[in-house]
């Protein structure tokens, strides 16, 4: 005779290891989900990898026709931002005096000085092969933006109260959209 926690048991037993309709499917149907998506993946990776485009190959003509390029485009940036000093300083000067004009004057230099100094290290190191670095490029611009902080705080505390802010504002501010002038003169390239 069975007792009956031992029956319910058994029962309990017998109906975790009954399989009901379509258990069959469940597991097998996201595994082949799975699986399709996965050989999808592959294939459309292999099919991207396929048609990839190979390194471009440039002669050292071409090479070189890009560096010139390159540094005439720094040259127009550097002329530009000079000819916007000049502009900032002569208005203000005309405007408000010669105060003005050497607080602008001040003002763009802050900027113009580190500036240039960047581009013509720029240029040195585009015509030796193999100095192109990102690490170099990004510690010149931290260079030129340390020295341009230094040089409006050199220029604050040896001017103190000789400054005309709004002209060297507008001296700095000339300065750093000199591309302006490149665009309005088409020379942007």
């Amino acid at each position: 005779m069975v007792r009956n926690g031992e029956g319910n048991r058994e029962a309990a037993g017998d109906e975790s290891r009954r399989s009901w309709p379509g258990d069959s499917m469940i597991g097998h149907g996201t595994e082949n989900r799975d699986a399709s998506v996965a050989d999808r993946v592959a294939q459309d990776a292999a099919h991207a990898h396929a048609y990839e485009p190979e390194g471009i190959k440039l002669s050292a003509e071409d090479k070189a026709a890009l560096d010139a390029r390159a540094g005439r485009g720094l040259v127009r940036a550097v002329i530009a931002q000079g000819v916007m000093a000049l502009l900032a300083t002569v208005i203000a000067g005309a405007v408000a005096g010669s105060a003005a004009a050497w607080s602008a004057l001040a003002g763009a230099g802050a900027y113009f000085l580190p500036n240039s100094l960047f581009a013509l290290r720029l240029l040195l190191n585009a015509h030796q092969p193999g100095r192109a670095n990102p690490f170099t490029f990004f510690l010149g611009e931290a260079f030129k933006l340390g020295m341009t902080v230094l040089l409006l705080g050199l220029t604050v505390y040896l001017g103190r109260g000789h400054i005309v802010w709004p002209a060297l504002l507008i001296g700095l501010l000339c300065v750093l959209k000199g591309h302006v002038l490149l665009l309005m003169t088409g020379k942007l390239s």
